[in-house]
């Protein structure tokens, strides 16, 4: 891995960390920034890296650094919204994987709204399972789903937004031809 590629995946990796932190209110609820900084990584970065990154990111965490929305360790594991944690490292995969192909509006919006699918098929299971076996508390696949995904799908619209408009603007400045191969040039 070039120093280049190595010092970007740290970058995406911070930016995700960074994305923890920062809660915007809606009349609905609040959410944060993760998923931009994980479609980002993808767009930007191509599915490998942008992967990378957030492997990155997710293991920093596990590891103790307090950088999830509430804190971080091994034990956040068995937090319900570890799943969508887990959920970016393949996120940011599809949306690179498909973002590679072109850096159109269309094609980017198709992207994050693919990467979101795959966070919400990692992050709902999880947190189902979660909080009706370990914590002990029942609750319905409709209570999960409202909770886990459809309060968040107004603010999930503005982060696919968001996303395309920069990776459409900054997608052909990186350039990808060696990152993706992993050639050292």
């Amino acid at each position: 891995m070039r120093a280049r590629d190595l010092t970007l995946t740290a970058l995406f990796a911070a930016l995700t960390a960074a994305g923890a932190f920062v809660k915007i209110p809606t009349p609905i609820s609040s959410f944060s920034l993760q998923f931009l900084a994980t479609a980002l990584a993808g767009i930007l970065l191509g599915g490998r890296l942008g992967a990378l990154s957030q492997a990155a990111y997710v293991a920093l965490g596990l590891v103790g650094l307090p950088i999830f929305t509430a804190g971080g360790g091994p034990q956040y594991i068995l937090h319900p919204t570890f799943g969508f944690l887990l959920g970016l490292i393949p996120s940011a995969f599809i949306v690179g994987k498909i973002a590679e192909k072109s850096k159109k509006k269309i094609r980017l919006t198709l992207a994050c709204l693919a990467g979101l699918g795959v966070l919400y098929l990692v992050g709902l299971p999880y947190m189902g399972l979660v909080i009706n076996l370990y914590l002990g508390r029942a609750m319905s696949l409709g209570q999960i789903l409202w909770g886990g995904m459809v309060l968040f799908l107004p603010g999930d619209a503005i982060k696919i937004t968001a996303a395309v408009l920069v990776g459409e603007r900054l997608g052909g400045r990186l350039p990808r031809e060696h990152r993706e191969k992993g050639i050292d040039k």
